[in-house]
């Protein structure tokens, strides 16, 4: 049996074993949230969103589907609403997935950087990272280019990209070392995935590439965010006993720190759930949050940390009674609390729920930004703050079966 199918086998156990769960850890605290719609940019048959934020504001960026022909776009939060939708790339041989979605920001420079996925080969999973950087606001795009030199037609995906100084640091899942079964478009042939680091200078020239982790999930997204210690990572980590925990790693003086776990959830499955983390930081502070099983049952976590990211708090329960993880997180400015998304799954319903949660364990009563579809389609919701303001975009089935990228806003509660 494939990965992929295990992992479609997984999707329906989790599923079927969320159930009802009571709340221990945490009591419910301040004040809910209060989310209003925001007119979305995107065209017809969009999805794929993605938030990023700079001292500039927040840029969501998305995929637009024209029968084979995908189109990356973006648009920048305004005082008025979202700009105009302005285009990046577009291509017929793009790698386009539910999980592993392209992304747009903005650098300290103000250069604007992206990335997506373009097939590389016949093989249904070889794809390359591709990226471009346009320093005119999006008018015109440098010809793009790809951060690994390892010239197999295999897995390049599930990139963060991060500012370094002047210039741009990218992760990714590396599958050099898979080996594709003969005769299957799979993992089948064994082999492992790793965690790979790239970093370009302020004229784009590559200056390093070096290896994060060696032996990571096949398909679950990564993290990155900068800390006032400098970069820190994070990863669904794979044992040699199939421990699939959440772990990161930090870029200490050019070196990434031996990775650890941020929690040992001690999570045993011999397929990959496809659900990453996220992080946050603000100076020294730190929020992560990951989804994992326990007990048959979905369940999200946030943990804090006040070193950079060397060692986190306990883990708080984000959800209430059962999840299907795709959790986001955003930290407030003085590290007090963070905000966390995450997909809530009780009563057969899937919903994009938000709350607050301070570093005492204090949660907010939880606030559904939208119903969501239960299956892949509706994808990774996600969030942002941006100054007083928090952002939110996720994936809904429109008018048969065509997708659409809704957003909202709400007031940072305090």
């Amino acid at each position: 049996m494939t990965h992929r199918h295990l992992r479609l086998i997984l999707a329906a156990v989790v599923l079927a074993g969320v159930a009802s769960w009571t709340v221990t850890a945490a009591s419910q605290g301040a004040a809910p949230l209060t989310p209003q719609p925001l007119s979305s940019p995107t065209g017809a048959n969009a999805a794929q969103p993605q938030l990023s934020v700079s001292s500039r504001g927040v840029l969501l960026s998305w995929i637009e589907r024209t029968g084979d022909l995908a189109t990356l776009k973006f648009s920048e939060r305004t005082a008025t609403g979202w700009s105009q939708a302005r285009t990046v790339a577009a291509g017929r041989d793009w790698f386009v997935n539910w999980a592993d979605v392209p992304s747009v920001m903005r650098l300290p420079s103000g250069t604007i950087v992206a990335h997506w996925l373009q097939k590389s080969g016949a093989d249904t999973y070889a794809y390359d990272v591709r990226l471009s950087y346009s320093t005119d606001e999006g008018k015109t795009w440098a010809p793009s280019f790809i951060p690994h030199h390892d010239g197999a037609k295999t897995e390049h995906g599930f990139a963060s990209l991060f500012p370094m100084g002047d210039g741009l640091g990218a992760i990714w899942l590396d599958g050099r070392n898979m080996k594709p079964a003969a005769g299957h478009d799979d993992h089948g042939g064994g082999g492992v995935m790793t965690v790979h680091y790239a970093r370009f200078d302020k004229n784009w020239k590559q200056v390093e590439e070096s290896a994060v982790d060696a032996r990571v999930c096949e398909c679950c997204p990564t993290a990155a965010t900068v800390t006032s210690e400098g970069v820190i990572a994070a990863f669904r980590d794979r044992s040699a006993t199939e421990i699939r925990d959440i772990y990161t790693s930090r870029l200490v003086n050019g070196k990434w720190s031996e990775p650890a776990a941020v929690h040992a959830d001690g999570w045993n499955i011999a397929a990959c759930p496809v659900n990453g983390p996220a992080l946050s930081a603000s100076g020294r502070n730190v929020a992560a949050s990951w989804f994992t099983v326990k007990n048959d049952q979905g369940q999200a976590y946030l943990a804090f940390s006040s070193d950079a990211g060397r060692t986190y708090g306990t883990p708080i329960r984000v959800d209430d009674g059962g999840s299907l993880g795709r959790v986001d997180v955003a930290l407030v400015a003085d590290g007090r609390a963070a905000i966390a998304t995450w997909i809530e799954f009780a009563d057969q319903r899937s919903q994009f729920r938000v709350r607050r949660i301070d570093r005492a364990g204090t949660r907010s009563a939880p606030v559904t930004i939208a119903g969501l579809a239960a299956g892949r389609a509706s994808g990774y919701p996600r969030m942002a703050i941006n100054g007083r303001e928090l952002v939110f975009a996720w994936t809904e089935s429109g008018a048969g079966g065509a997708m659409q990228v809704k957003t909202a806003t709400a007031p940072l509660p305090q």
